[in-house]
């Protein structure tokens, strides 16, 4: 019973989820990097914050589902959020070879980096607030 008030009723499962999309999003940066000299390669990008914006979306309906073959209606479930890996339309070619910009990647991989370690320094205060809640302390906050 505790473990499904944990995973089911905290933020956790979307704590996770968000840990998961920085890490897609770091090996995503890392391989464009790595083909940033190679001809005709086309950058990769992950999309996930849109999503889970649209999921947070209060003032959007949400369609239920009665059967697995019927198609998804209104704003998405938390739990159907996920990170995706997609070729965005770019036509340009920054490095004159590819459409890859060595000095955005760059950027975007030191963001992702900054993401990760806030959504792990936030999963870490959830449990010591959990611990402390579990033993009886008190905790500042």
């Amino acid at each position: 019973m505790l473990e499904k008030i944990l995973f089911n009723k905290t933020s956790l499962p979307l704590l996770s989820r968000t840990m998961d999309a920085a890490m897609l999003r770091s090996r995503v940066i890392a391989n464009n990097i790595a083909n940033v000299t190679t001809p005709g390669y086309r950058r990769v990008e992950v999309s996930f914050e849109e999503q889970l914006r649209t999921a947070l979306d209060r003032t959007r309906l949400q369609g239920a589902k009665t059967d697995d073959q019927h198609l998804d209606m209104g704003r998405k479930n938390l739990s159907e959020v996920n990170a995706e890996a997609y070729h965005p339309y770019d036509p340009t070619q920054p490095s004159g070879v590819n459409n890859v910009d060595i000095d955005m990647e760059m950027a975007k991989l030191a963001e992702t980096q900054i993401q990760y370690n806030f959504a792990v320094k936030f999963g870490q205060g959830m449990f010591r607030k959990l611990n402390a809640a579990i033993q009886g302390k008190s905790i500042q906050i």
